[in-house]
């Protein structure tokens, strides 16, 4: 069971692939911060975002999640605006099981 709520099946190849791999990353955590971000935004995201996924998806997982909990400073070429989308979008101002 990956967590995906959302169907694969309108998306073209390389979408699919970035979903499958953003819910299959080796961490559960790194697991869902990726993939409900995927889940949420791979049909909107423009050629030149998923470029920018697909780099940041092929970082290692202790790198990500250090620079999205901002334990590390993230490199140049991976803070881009997709990055601070994934990030924002885990940002919450309540707790969200209420």
């Amino acid at each position: 069971m990956t967590g995906t709520v959302r169907t694969s099946a309108d998306l073209d190849v390389r979408r699919r692939r970035i979903l499958f791999r953003s819910w299959h990353r080796g961490m559960r955590e790194m697991d869902l911060l990726m993939g409900q971000f995927a889940d949420a935004t791979i049909s909107e995201l423009t050629d030149s975002e998923l470029d920018d996924f697909e780099l940041l998806i092929e970082a290692p997982d202790r790198d990500i999640f250090s620079w999205m909990t901002g334990e590390a400073e993230t490199p140049s070429n991976y803070d881009t605006p997709v990055f601070r989308r994934l990030k924002a979008f885990h940002q919450h101002a309540a707790p969200i099981n209420v």
